[in-house]
C-alpha cells in the first residue's frame, strides 16, 4: 500500500511523538487532578474524567481500524489527532466538571486512533523482521512519559494552571500531523462496499453495556438492578453483533479470524498480560507509597525501570519471532512473568524499594516481548487488506482488559479492607484512616500504635490483586499449549 516516496524516517518519528503525547496525557492529568478538583469541584465524579476517556477510546479503536483499511492509514490518522487536539483545547478551557468530562470524552474518541493506526502504519513500512524493533523504539515513548509525565505536571500546575496540561498537546499535535501529512505517502485503493453502520452501531452499545457495568461495580454505592441492565445490555447487543456481522458485506470485524487457533490464543494472551500491566501499574506504586512511606514522586519510580526495558523485550520478541514460532515466544515470555507474578505475591511487606526496581526491570522485558509479540503475530496472520483491523482487534483487547480489571481490582481491594476493618474494628481501626495511612504526609496524624494493623491490612488487599492478576497470567501460559501451529 506504501508509496516509494513515504520518508520511512520521518513517519516513525511522527509516530513517536503522537504516542508520546497519548502516553504523557494519562499521567500528567492525574498530577494536576487534585489541583483541578479544587478549582472545579465535583470530586463525587471526579472518576470520570479517566473513565470516559477509557470508554471512548476503546469504542473509537475497532471503527479506526476498519477505516485505516477502507480509506487509508493517513486521512484516519489525521483525522484522530485533528480530534485529540480540540478535545485537549477544550478540556483546558473548561469551567466545570462535566465539560471537562464530555471534552475528555471527545480526547478519547482522537486518541483511539493512535496506537491502533500507529502499529498499522508501522507493519505497512517496515518488513515482518523489523517491526518488533520498531515497536520496540515506539514503545519507549511510555517509558520517558513515566518519567517525565510526573515532573512535567508538577512544574505545570505549580508555575502555570492546570489549564496547560491540556493545552501543552496542542504544538505536539499540530507537529505530528504536520509530519504525517508531508511525509507519508499511500496508494488510493477504491472500496466500494458499504461502511458497516449497523456493526458500529451494536458493538459501541456492547461496549457501553460491558465497561458501564463493570463501572458500577467498582463504585462503593451502587443498584442491583443497574448493573444487571447494562450486562443485559452488552449480552443483547453482543449477539446482534455477531449476527450483523454474519451477514455484512465488509463487516467491521471479520468473525472468521477466530477460525484461527493461534490468532485467538496470542490476543486472549495479550488481554490477560494487560490485566497484569495495570495491576503492576497502579498498585506497585501505592504499595511503595503506603506501605513503605515514600513521597507520591518517588513511588512513581517503582514502575520507570519496566517502561523502559519495554523496549529489550522488544527486540526480544523480534528475535525470537524470526528464529522460532509464536507458541514459543508465547511460552517464553508468560514464563518469565509467571515466575515475578509468584515473586510479588511471595515477597514481605516490608520489601526494600531497590528490589521493586528489580523487579520492574525483568517485568519489563516481559511485558515488552509478549504484548509486542502478540501483535506482530497478530498482522502476520492475516492478509494486508486485513492489518488495520487485526491491529485494532489486538489494541481493543487490551484497553478492554485493563478498563475491566482496574474496577476488578478496585472491587477485590475494597473488600479486603473492608474485611481486615472489620477484624480490627475493636481496636479502633476505621476506613478513614486507610487514606491517611496511604499518604506519607498524613500518615504521622494517626495514632502510631494503630499504624502496623492499618498497613497490614492494606498489604493483605494488595496480595489478593497481585495474587489474582497471577492467575490470569497462568490462565494464559495454560491456553498457550494448546496452539500447536508450525512456524
Amino acid at each position: 500500500m506504501m508509496a516509494k516516496k513515504t520518508n520511512v524516517t520521518v513517519v516513525t518519528i511522527a509516530i513517536f511523538v503522537a504516542t508520546f503525547m497519548s502516553a504523557v496525557e494519562g499521567t500528567i492529568v492525574s498530577t494536576a487532578m487534585p489541583t483541578i478538583v479544587g478549582d472545579l469541584k465535583g470530586v463525587s465524579i471526579m472518576n470520570w474524567v479517566f473513565s470516559i476517556f477509557l470508554l471512548t477510546n476503546a469504542l473509537a479503536t475497532p471503527i479506526y481500524g476498519k477505516l485505516a483499511d477502507r480509506i487509508g492509514r493517513k486521512p484516519v490518522f489525521l483525522f484522530g489527532l485533528i480530534v485529540f487536539v480540540i478535545g485537549s483545547t477544550m478540556s483546558g478551557l473548561s469551567n466545570s466538571m462535566a465539560q471537562l468530562i464530555f471534552w475528555r470524552a471527545i480526547q478519547g474518541v482522537g486518541a483511539g486512533t493512535i496506537m491502533p493506526v500507529s502499529f498499522t502504519i508501522i507493519a505497512d513500512i517496515y518488513p515482518f523482521e523489523k517491526r518488533a524493533k520498531v515497536m520496540g523504539f515506539n514503545g519507549s515513548a511510555w517509558g520517558i512519559a513515566s518519567v517525565v509525565a510526573p515532573l512535567l505536571g508538577g512544574f505545570i500546575v505549580d508555575q502555570l494552571s492546570w489549564h496547560w496540561v491540556f493545552f501543552i498537546n496542542i504544538p505536539v499535535g499540530l507537529i505530528a500531523m504536520i509530519m504525517i501529512w508531508g511525509f507519508l505517502h499511500e496508494e488510493k485503493d477504491v472500496t466500494k462496499s458499504k461502511l458497516d453502520v449497523l456493526g458500529i452501531i451494536w458493538l459501541s452499545i456492547s461496549l457501553i453495556g460491558l465497561m458501564y457495568g463493570f463501572q458500577l461495580l467498582s463504585m462503593t454505592s451502587h443498584s442491583l438492578w443497574s448493573v444487571l441492565l447494562s450486562f443485559a445490555i452488552f449480552i443483547i447487543s453482543m449477539i446482534l453483533f455477531v449476527r450483523q456481522e454474519k451477514r455484512a458485506d465488509d463487516p467491521i470485524i471479520f468473525l472468521h479470524l477466530f477460525d484461527n487457533r493461534t490468532f485467538v490464543i496470542q490476543n486472549f494472551a495479550a488481554a490477560m498480560v494487560s490485566a497484569y500491566l495495570i495491576a503492576f501499574n497502579v498498585y506497585l506504586p501505592m504499595w511503595t507509597q503506603g506501605l513503605l512511606g515514600l513521597r507520591a514522586s518517588m513511588a512513581g519510580f517503582a514502575v520507570t525501570p519496566s517502561s523502559i526495558m519495554w523496549i529489550v523485550g522488544s527486540f526480544i520478541a523480534g528475535r525470537l519471532l524470526a528464529k522460532s514460532n509464536p507458541q514459543r515466544l508465547l511460552f517464553f515470555s508468560l514464563s518469565v512473568l509467571t515466575v515475578m507474578g509468584i515473586a510479588m505475591v511471595l515477597i514481605p511487606q516490608q520489601t526494600p524499594f531497590w528490589v521493586f526496581l528489580a523487579f520492574s526491570t525483568v517485568f519489563g522485558i516481559g511485558f515488552g516481548t509478549t504484548i509486542t509479540g502478540t501483535t506482530v503475530t497478530s498482522q502476520s496472520l492475516v492478509s494486508h487488506e486485513i492489518i488495520g483491523v487485526a491491529t485494532s482487534f489486538n489494541t481493543l483487547v487490551r484497553s478492554l482488559s485493563q478498563t475491566i480489571m482496574i474496577a476488578v481490582f478496585g472491587i477485590i481491594m475494597n473488600h479486603s479492607m473492608a474485611a481486615g476493618i472489620s477484624a480490627h474494628a475493636n481496636e479502633g481501626v476505621k476506613l478513614s484512616m486507610m487514606n491517611k495511612m496511604i499518604n506519607p504526609q498524613t500518615v504521622t496524624q494517626l495514632p502510631q500504635h494503630l499504624i502496623p494493623t492499618l498497613r497490614q491490612i492494606y498489604y493483605s488487599g494488595l496480595h489478593n490483586v497481585f495474587l489474582l492478576a497471577l492467575g490470569f497470567i497462568i490462565l494464559a501460559l495454560i491456553v498457550n499449549i494448546f496452539d500447536r501451529q508450525v512456524k
